[in-house]
This record gives structure tokens, sequence and C-alpha cells, in this order.
């Protein structure tokens, strides 16, 4: 099933009314009609450097991705503002070939760099940004949105990771873990791992940092730990991107059941493109 509609997806630029609209059609039914975007919206940025592709199968409009420009006073780039997969075609890789005509469609029209952030505790997003897609990451924002009350965000910071994914940039997800020196200590505990200690004095090139395989999970069974995973992690990841480090890859960590490890590496990369976030 996942070979056929892989190879009879067909992905495309979209720039009529009607398109926009059952791509908001699409959106209110993969999120909420309130989160979706307005067409009028849509018709702007599709006419002022942004596109939208659509993913259709058997001429239905199953997946979409949207991206507009940005620009910080300096450089201009692409923003990933959204991806949607109707719920009856997910994990049929859809997703992962939308990003790979994201990523063609912004080279054929000049742009070097594309962002996007994520929860660097959502592991399967992880996965997809930088173990498959092969982007990096050179910024950890805390709390960029506040408070949320959605069922994925409620009761925890909303910390993100900012992903630069360059454009002519081949993935650099070279070295294993087993070659990292971790930067967290584990202890086992009722709900799987928690956090004994961390190590902000690391100095090696090669870093990793475990996180849960499934966060949703730990927020359902424990909150508190949850919250612990948010704040010890933040430490770690903030402290090391700030001197130098990138996140380059995520793995399965093989000495800790459930976990993954963050791989980072420290040295002379052309990586480190941030976008003004005041």
């Amino acid at each position: 099933m996942k070979h056929e509609i892989q190879t009879s997806l067909k992905i495309r630029k979209l720039h009529s009314v009607e398109d926009l609209e059952n791509v908001r059609r699409l959106e209110s039914l993969v999120w909420s009609f309130e989160d979706s975007v307005p067409v009028n919206q849509s018709v702007a940025v599709v006419k002022n450097g942004g596109f939208i592709l659509g993913a259709y199968y058997q001429e239905k409009l199953i997946g979409f991705q949207y991206s507009f420009p940005g620009f910080d006073g300096k450089k201009v780039y692409l923003v990933s503002h959204s991806l949607g997969i109707h719920p009856d075609f997910r994990k049929f890789g859809i997703g992962e070939m939308l990003k790979r005509a994201q990523k063609n469609t912004a080279g054929e029209m000049g742009y070097d760099v594309i962002t996007w952030t994520y929860d660097p505790l959502e592991t399967v997003n992880g996965n997809l940004n930088l173990h498959k897609l092969g982007a990096v990451v050179c910024t950890y924002i805390p709390n960029i949105y506040g408070e949320m009350s959605d069922q994925l965000n409620a009761g925890i910071a909303t910390d993100r990771f900012l992903v630069e994914w360059w454009v002519s940039q081949s993935n650099i997800n070279s070295v294993t873990g087993n070659n990292h020196h971790s930067a967290i200590d584990l202890k086992e505990c009722e709900h799987g791992w928690l956090i004994d200690k961390v190590n902000l004095t690391l100095n090696q090139n090669h870093i990793s940092v475990s996180v849960p395989g499934d966060f949703q999970e730990i927020k359902r069974a424990d909150l508190t730990l949850a919250i612990d995973w948010r704040r010890k992690t933040r430490d770690v990841f903030s402290h090391y991107l700030n001197h130098g480090w990138i996140v380059t890859d995520l793995v399965k960590d093989k000495e800790h059941q459930g976990q993954y490890l963050y791989l980072m590496e420290k040295g002379d990369h052309h990586y480190g493109y941030k976008t003004n976030h005041s």
C-alpha cells in the first residue's frame, strides 16, 4: 500500500483559489477551522515569494506544505510554516516526500536555507527533520509560544528547536552515538527514565543528549517528570548551542530502552544562520 501510494502520488504548486480552498478544508480536518489559514492570506503568500505544495492521490488532495518568505533585516530565507496529511494517509512517508519537494522548489526559487521550529522532545519530528532530511539545529528558543492549552502542549513550556535546512548541503549526520560523550546521566524510574545529572562542562567535539522516545506518554503518566525533562534538557541544549555545538542527528539510545540520543558536533561549520526572534 505504501509503495503504491508513493509511486502514484503527484505533488505540485498550488495557485488557484479553488486549490487553496481545498487546502483550507484539509487544514480544518487536520487541526481545526480556527487554526486554518484564510484563503485570502494563502493567495497573498503564493503571489509574493511563498508557495503551497499539494500532494494528490487519485486526484484527491491528501497533503499540503505551506511556506512563506522571511527576512530578519539582513537575509531572506524560507519559513516552513505548516505541513498536514489527511488522517487516512499518515505513516506512508508523504510528509517526507512533501519536504523534499519543498527543498527542490526552494532551490528553484533561489532560497538557500529553510527554517522551521519543532519541540525537541517530540522524537517523531526529530527523526524526520534531522535523521531523514539532514537538517541541523543551531538555536534553542524557550517557551516561544507561551502557555498553550491544546492536547500536545498543555501544562508545559513551549520550547522549540529552530531547524536550519540548507538547500545545497547534504547530510552531515555521519558519526554514531557510540562515539559521543553524554551530557545527561539517567536513572530508571516508574515511568521509564529520569535525569539523574546534567554535565555542562564537556569540551569534546562530539556529545549526546538523551531524550524520551514518547514524551506525550510521560506527560500523561507523570506531568512533574515531563516538566523536569523540559527544564533540564533546556539547560543542556541552551548551554551547548550557545557555545558552538550544533545538533546534527537523532538516533536510538542503545543503552537505555525507549530513549533517543540527539548527537551534537562542535567545529568550524558554515551553519549557524539565526533568524531574529526579538
